[in-house]
């Protein structure tokens, strides 16, 4: 059995973003090569993509820098949200680099960097997300509960790839 998950809150790294970030970080009972193996396939994000209750269905997948996926966020009370998100950077198994709109061209899409460093048995990944302006990032906090919902993201993703661990699931 793998060390607990685990989870925390992470400083600001850039100063004057610190009021239009968004940051969190788990560390994950895997490691670094399959955690980051759950975003480059969409059978995999299928799984565990989105807070709890949530589920997504891709309209269009390519994991490569510049490319896209567009999907909807289906929500557990029936809404549906459109999504977009384009690759920046992808540096495997360290690093991913995003913009994460409602559509390509979002003048209110924001920017999120993920990052997966081994610690021990486990992986810590930590999601940066900066938005365009403290409204977006404060409304995005409270109106849409993207901290909670973060979280709630990373812990399906864990159960995730814990799952594949433990029982030698095909990757």
């Amino acid at each position: 059995m793998g060390a607990p998950e685990r989870e925390e809150m992470t400083q600001p790294v850039r100063p004057g973003t610190a009021d239009r970030e968004i940051v969190i970080v788990r560390s994950i009972s895997a490691p670094p090569e399959l955690v980051f193996e759950a975003f480059t396939e969409v059978r995999h994000l299928s799984r565990w993509w989105g807070p709890e209750g949530f589920t997504t269905t891709t309209r269009a997948f390519e994991f490569r820098a510049g490319g896209e996926w567009e999907f909807v966020m289906h929500g557990p009370d029936g809404t549906d949200y459109t999504e977009w998100i384009c690759w920046t950077e992808i540096a495997p198994p360290e690093r991913i680099a995003l913009r994460h709109g409602e559509f390509r061209g979002d003048p209110n899409a924001f920017e999120s960097v993920l990052t997966f460093a081994p610690e021990g048995a486990t992986t810590r990944v930590e999601m940066r997300t900066v938005f365009p302006t403290k409204e977006l990032r404060d409304e995005a906090a409270e109106k849409y509960h993207a901290i909670e919902g973060g979280r709630q993201t990373l812990g399906k993703l864990a159960a995730y790839v814990t799952e594949i661990v433990s029982t030698g699931a095909e990757r």
